[in-house]
C-alpha cells in the first residue's frame, strides 16, 4: 500500500503518508488527544497566560511557626505558654561593638541609643520586650542598709558625662548583665528584640526579606569607622537567604542553557530544542501560578521545587522527543511518529511521574509546615507534568515533528552497534552486562558498594553539622557575626529552655525553686552548656542581698517571707523571668553551639530529669528556645527519615509490579534504588551534611529520578522479551530507544547542578553536589545494574518457561535479528 511500509516484524509501520493511518487505532485517550489536538493546544495556551499572570505575583517568604514540628508534643508545650515566653522563640539580636575602646564612652553610647530606637521601631518587632542598655525594662536592684532599691540599667538624665558613664558602670555591675547585654570584655552590647509572627495591623505574616532590608538600611548602616554593628537570627538568615535567590536563580539558569546546550548536541535540532526546554520550564511557570492560586509561598528552603520539575519534566520530554525522532528517521510521517510514541510511552511515564508524585508525596508524613507544603507542591508540580510532558509534546511535535536530517542522522548514526567509534564502545559496554561474567561481576560490586554504603549511612548524623548557619558559607558576614558573639557573650544565642510549669503561685515554693536549682545543675554539667540563668538565681541573688551582700547567704533556704520577698521584687525589676500569675517560668541553658550532638546531650538531661523529678504540680517541659525547638525537630526528621524511605519504596514497589506484572521485574528496578539512597547518606557523611529540614526532600528526589530511567528502560526490555526477543537484543533495542536517553539526561542535569558548587549559599552548593552525584549514579545503576540483574532474574530461559506455560507450541526465543540491528520501537 503506497504510504505504508513496514521496517520489521515487531515495529509499528512505517507510514509515511499521514492519510493512511488508521484513526480508530490506539487507545480512548490517544484518540480523543489527537482528534482533537487544535483544541488542546488553545486550551494549553489559555491556561499558560492564566498561571503566568499568578506566577509574577508569588511572594516568596519564610516563616518560623512552619519550620517547626508543631504536632510534636515538645513544641505545644512552647506553643501553649507562648505568650509568657517572650524572648525565647523567634528573635534576633543586634551587637554593636566598640571597634576601640569599650561600652563606656558617650559617643559608643549615643550611637548604641541611635540603634535601640532604629531596632524598636522596625515593623514586626515586638517593642515592649525589646531589651538593652537603653531599654526602661532593663532594670539593676540592690539591697541597702534601708532596704531594696531599683532603677533601669541607664541612669535618669544620662549626658555622657564622666559622673553618668560612673554610674552605667555601677548599675551594669549590680544589674548581673554581663554575658547577656555587656560582652565579657566590655567591648559590645547587645540588643534582643522578639519578633511577631504577624503583622498587628493587617494579620498578615512577617516579611523577611523586607525586615532584613530594613535592618541593613535602618540599623546596619548605623554603623561608623569607631562602631560595627552586627545582627544574626532566624529572621536575619532567611533575610540573607531570600536575597541570595536571585544567585540562585542566575545558577539556575546556567543549568537552563547547559541542559539546552547537551539537548541540541543530541538532536542537532533546533526546533525539537527549543519546544523540549521551552514546556519543561511551562511546567514551572504553571506550578507557581498554582502555588499562588493556592494561596502558597515560595520559602527559601523549597527553591529547589522549580528545578525538581523543570528536571523531572526534561526526562521524559526528551524520551517523548527521541521516540518522535526515531520514528521520523525511519521515514514515518511526524503526525504519525507522534502518536506511535505516544502509544509506547504513555503508560510507562505515567507511571513514573505516579511513582515521583507518590514519593515526594510521601514527605507530608512528616509534622514539620514547610517540609509538607514543598511536598505538596512537589507534587502538584509533577502532576502537572503529566499534562505538559506526556500530551503537550507529543502533541506540539506532531506539528512542528523535528528537522528529518537530524532524524535521519541519529537512527544512522545510533542504531548500528558494530559501527567503530566512541559511541559504539558506549553502547557496547552497557549492553555487555547482559553476559554472565560482567553481570556476575556488576552485581557483586554493586551489593558490595550498596552494603558498604549501609554501613556508612548509620553514621550521618541529624541536625546541623556546624555553627551558626550551615545554610551559608562560612566566611558569610552572618557567620563571622554569631562567631564573634558567641566568642564574647558567656550567654550565646543558641538557648534551650525548660519550661518549668506549677500551680499558680507555684513558682515561688520552696520545692520549685530547690528543683530548679538542680535542673541548671545537671545542665551546667553537661559538655556544650556555657551557662544557665533562671527565676531561680535571681531569687538566690534577692536572698543574699537581704543578709547584706554576704555569700555565705548565696543559696536557697526555706522561709517563706523571704523568699515571697524576693520574688516581689524579680517580678517588679524582670518581668520576664516569669508570667504575671506566678505559673511558667524558663530555665535557659546557653550553649556553645546548636550542632546536633550538643543538642542531643541537653535534651536527654532533660528527659532524664524530668521523668525523676515531675511531680503533681510541678512539670519541666521542653523546649522552647531557638535550640530546644531545634533538638526538637530533630528528633522529627530522624524519625521521619526511615518512614518515609520505607513507605516510598514500598508504593514505588507496587507501582512497578502493577506496570510490569513480575515480581523480578520489581527486583530490578528496586535494587539500584536502594542502592543510590545510601549511599547519598554516605555522600553526606563525608560531606558534612546534616540530614534535616533543607535536605531530606533530596533522598527522595533520588529515588523519584531513578524510577524514571528503571521504568524507561525495562519498559522497552520486557517489552522485546515477550514479544520473543532474546535478552541481549532486547536490552540492545531499550538501550537506543530509551537507554541513550537516559544517558543524555543524566550527564546533562549532573553537568547542570555542578555548577552550583561555586553558589555563594553554602546550602544550594551542598544540594549541587548531591544532586550531581544522584543524576550520574541513577544513570550509571540503571545502565548497568538494570542488564546485569536481568541476567539473573529475566533471562531468556525464564521467558520460555512463561511462553511454554502459556503456549506450548511457540516456546522459543527468536534469534532472527541480526546482532548489529536494534528493534526500538514495540507496542507495549
Amino acid at each position: 500500500m503506497a504510504g505504508v511500509r513496514q521496517h520489521n516484524q515487531n515495529d509499528f509501520p512505517v507510514i509515511t503518508d499521514p492519510r493512511k493511518f488508521d484513526e480508530s487505532t490506539g487507545g480512548i485517550l490517544e484518540r480523543f488527544v489527537f482528534n482533537n489536538r487544535a483544541l488542546l493546544l488553545l486550551g494549553f495556551f489559555a491556561l499558560t497566560l492564566f498561571l503566568g499572570k499568578h506566577a509574577l505575583d508569588l511572594k516568596i517568604n519564610a516563616s518560623f511557626d512552619r519550620m517547626i514540628p508543631t504536632g510534636h508534643s515538645y513544641i505545644k508545650n512552647f506553643l501553649e505558654n507562648r505568650d509568657e515566653l517572650k524572648g525565647l522563640g523567634n528573635t534576633i539580636r543586634i551587637v554593636v561593638e566598640a571597634k576601640q575602646g569599650d561600652v563606656f564612652d558617650p559617643e559608643y553610647l549615643e550611637t548604641l541609643r541611635k540603634v535601640n530606637d532604629a531596632v524598636s521601631t522596625l515593623r514586626g518587632v515586638d517593642r515592649p520586650w525589646v531589651k538593652s542598655l537603653w531599654s526602661p525594662t532593663v532594670r539593676w536592684s540592690e539591697v541597702t542598709e534601708i532596704g531594696y532599691d531599683s532603677g533601669p540599667l541607664m541612669p535618669d538624665r544620662f549626658d555622657g558625662s564622666p559622673q553618668a558613664i560612673d554610674a552605667l558602670r555601677v548599675n551594669i555591675a549590680r544589674a548581673g548583665v554581663v554575658g547577656q547585654l555587656v560582652a565579657s570584655n566590655y567591648q559590645s552590647s547587645a540588643i534582643v528584640a522578639p519578633l511577631l509572627d504577624v503583622y498587628p495591623d493587617n494579620k498578615e505574616d512577617l516579611d523577611y526579606f523586607k525586615l532584613s532590608r530594613e535592618l541593613e538600611a535602618n540599623v546596619r548602616s548605623l554603623g561608623n569607622e569607631h562602631v560595627n554593628i552586627r545582627i544574626i537570627g532566624f529572621a536575619k538568615v532567611a533575610g540573607d537567604l531570600i536575597e541570595g535567590l536571585w544567585q540562585v536563580m542566575s545558577y539556575f539558569a546556567i543549568s537552563v542553557l547547559i541542559a539546552s546546550l547537551f539537548v541540541f548536541l543530541f538532536t542537532r535540532c533546533v526546533r525539537s530544542t527549543l519546544l523540549l526546554v521551552s514546556v519543561s520550564l511551562l511546567g514551572v511557570v504553571w506550578l507557581l501560578g498554582v502555588m499562588k492560586l493556592l494561596g502558597f509561598v515560595l520559602d527559601p528552603f523549597s527553591i529547589l521545587v522549580p528545578f525538581l520539575v523543570f528536571a523531572i519534566g526534561l526526562s521524559h520530554g526528551a524520551q517523548k522527543m527521541n521516540g518522535i525522532m526515531q520514528d521520523i528517521g525511519r521515514g514515518t510521517h511526524r503526525y504519525v511518529a507522534a502518536r506511535y510514541t505516544f502509544r509506547r510511552l504513555f503508560l510507562a511515564g505515567l507511571t513514573a511521574l505516579l511513582a515521583n508524585v507518590v514519593g515526594f508525596a510521601v514527605l507530608m508524613l512528616i509534622d514539620i509546615p514547610v517540609i509538607r507544603d514543598l511536598a505538596f507542591a512537589t507534587s502538584i508540580g509533577v502532576s502537572i507534568l503529566i499534562l505538559t510532558k506526556l500530551i503537550l509534546i507529543p502533541v506540539a511535535l506532531s506539528y512542528v515533528g523535528v528537522d528529518r536530517r537530524a532524524a535521519v542522522r541519529s537512527i544512522q548514526k545510533d542504531t548500528n552497534l558494530s559501527e567503530v567509534g566512541l559511541m559504539a564502545s558506549f553502547w557496547n559496554f552497557f549492553s555487555s552486562f547482559t553476559v554472565r561474567p560482567r553481570a556476575t561481576a556488576a552485581v557483586m560490586i554493586g551489593l558490595t558498594v550498596g552494603v558498604i554504603a549501609f554501613a556508612v549511612s548509620f553514621q550521618v548524623k541529624i541536625g546541623d553539622l556546624d555553627a551558626g548557619a550551615p545554610e551559608l558559607r562560612p566566611d558569610s558576614r552572618y557567620n563571622q557575626d554569631n562567631a564573634y558573639i558567641n566568642a564574647n557573650y558567656g550567654m550565646s544565642s543558641d538557648q534551650f529552655a525548660v519550661i518549668v510549669k506549677t500551680e499558680e503561685g507555684g513558682c515561688a515554693a520552696y520545692e520549685t525553686l530547690l528543683e530548679t536549682g538542680r535542673l541548671a545543675w545537671a545542665l551546667e554539667h553537661v559538655p556544650g552548656v556555657q551557662a544557665t540563668s533562671s527565676f531561680y538565681d535571681q531569687v538566690v541573688r534577692g536572698l543574699q542581698g537581704t543578709n547584706e551582700g554576704n555569700p555565705k547567704w548565696a543559696s536557697l533556704y526555706n522561709q517563706s517571707n523571704a523568699v515571697g520577698t524576693a520574688v516581689q521584687r524579680i517580678s517588679a525589676d524582670n518581668p520576664g523571668a516569669f508570667n504575671t500569675k506566678c505559673s511558667v517560668a524558663p530555665l535557659v541553658a546557653y550553649l556553645s553551639d546548636h550542632k546536633a550532638d550538643t543538642l542531643s546531650r541537653v535534651l536527654d538531661e532533660v528527659e532524664a530529669f524530668a521523668a525523676e523529678h515531675n511531680q503533681p504540680g510541678l512539670q519541666f517541659l521542653p523546649a522552647a528556645g531557638t535550640a530546644g525547638i531545634q533538638a526538637v525537630t530533630n528528633i522529627v526528621v530522624r524519625k521521619a527519615n526511615v518512614k518515609i524511605l520505607a513507605v516510598l519504596y514500598v508504593v514505588t514497589a507496587v507501582l512497578c509490579f502493577i506496570t510490569f506484572r513480575s515480581w523480578r521485574a520489581v527486583v530490578v528496578a528496586m535494587v539500584p534504588l536502594i542502592i543510590t539512597s545510601f549511599l547519598a547518606e554516605s555522600i553526606m557523611v563525608w560531606l558534612d551534611i546534616g540530614i534535616k529540614v533543607s535536605t531530606l526532600p533530596v533522598i527522595a528526589l533520588g529515588v523519584g529520578v531513578g524510577i524514571d530511567y528503571a521504568l524507561y528502560l525495562l519498559n522497552v526490555q520486557l517489552g522485546h522479551q515477550r514479544a520473543g526477543y532474546s535478552l541481549s537484543q532486547s536490552y540492545r533495542s531499550a538501550l537506543m530507544f530509551t537507554g541513550r536517553v537516559v544517558a543524555l539526561i543524566g550527564v546533562t542535569m549532573a553537568a547542570g547542578v555542578a555548577t552550583w558548587v561555586w553558589s555563594p549559599i553554602k546550602f544550594q552548593a551542598d544540594m549541587g553536589i548531591l544532586l550531581t552525584f544522584m543524576f550520574l549514579w541513577n544513570m550509571l545503576g540503571a545502565l548497568i545494574l538494570i542488564p546485569a540483574l536481568s541476567h539473573f532474574l529475566l533471562n531468556d530461559k525464564y521467558f520460555i518457561k512463561r511462553a511454554a506455560v502459556s503456549a506450548p507450541a511457540a516456546g522459543t526465543v527468536r534469534s532472527s535479528l541480526p546482532e548489529g540491528e536494534t528493534c526500538s520501537l514495540t507496542n507495549t
